[in-house]
């Protein structure tokens, strides 16, 4: 068996309006079984719409107008995504890849318990699991984020914004996927929270197997968390490699622009030119 779980080859999307405008241009990546990959750049660079693309959820006027995504299963079976009818694709999305979207953890519906939309993931997916059952389920994935299993009879208003978050990672977590797409996790959360919430991803990582693709424009955060990053501009990945090649010996001209674009903790300080 393969240690890739996914190959995306020579993928682009084009937004058809007019003029057209190429969002992501022949792209090509491998994500490793149980490994994190940081998707970096500026914003409108084309992260988020190859992470929707990926996944089939992206909606006129975007086209994908080129390569393959091939899913390599745990079981040994290959599927070839953009060949998965409407129905095989409901059953594909949250099973085997799941996602986090971004600003997810405001999404969640103001109306219902955090409890009935956990539910709602196991009624609709695992239509055979009793209600007990599926009471259970939900309550050890709110153990399981540290949220807490008497919380499934709150509503989203009643918790903080760094435990909406945790609950977006529950329901992302529920069906135990193989890959979990993150776009943006953690922003608007306060530097405490963001924290907290990378160190669980970081734990439930090594504790269930996964596979994450985590997206962000902040590339300090990518440098401490990911096995590998790609760096993408216009379009385009510009640079792959490992967090510490990036940060100790960045190739392309661009990678060191975003790094000299944060501001460093140590050394002299410099004049703010106007």
């Amino acid at each position: 068996m393969t240690d890739t779980l996914l190959t995306v080859r020579d993928f682009s999307v084009v937004y058809d309006v007019d003029p057209p405008v190429a969002a992501v241009k022949n792209v090509t990546l491998e994500i490793g079984r149980g490994e994190i990959v940081g998707l970096a750049g500026e914003s409108g660079c084309g992260k988020t719409t190859l992470a929707y693309g990926v996944q089939r959820l992206l909606k006129p006027p975007a086209v994908i107008t080129s390569g393959s995504v091939t899913f390599h299963d745990a079981s040994g079976e290959d599927v070839d995504v953009n060949a998965l009818d409407v129905e095989q694709m409901r059953r594909f999305r949250w099973d085997r890849i799941s996602m986090v979207f971004q600003g997810a953890m405001n999404a969640l519906n103001p109306v219902a318990t955090i409890g009935a939309q956990l539910d709602d993931v196991f009624r609709v997916h695992r239509p055979a699991m009793s209600r007990a059952e599926r009471r259970d389920a939900v309550v050890e994935l709110l153990e399981i984020v540290k949220v807490g299993g008497q919380r499934r009879r709150s509503y989203p208003h009643e918790l903080s914004g760094g435990m909406r978050q945790r609950v977006m990672i529950a329901m992302a977590l529920a069906l135990r996927p193989q890959l979990m797409v993150m776009d943006e996790p953690t922003t608007a959360l306060d530097v405490l929270v963001q924290r907290e919430i990378l160190s669980q991803i970081s734990q439930l990582r090594r504790e269930f197997g996964f596979s994450v693709v985590f997206i962000t424009h902040d590339l300090p955060l990518l440098l401490e968390i990911s096995d590998r990053i790609a760096i993408m501009r216009a379009g385009e990945i510009v640079e792959l490699a490992t967090a510490e090649q990036i940060w100790t010996d960045p190739q392309h001209e661009y990678t060191r622009t975003l790094l000299s674009s944060f501001p460093r903790l140590t050394g002299e300080r410099g004049m703010v030119r106007r």
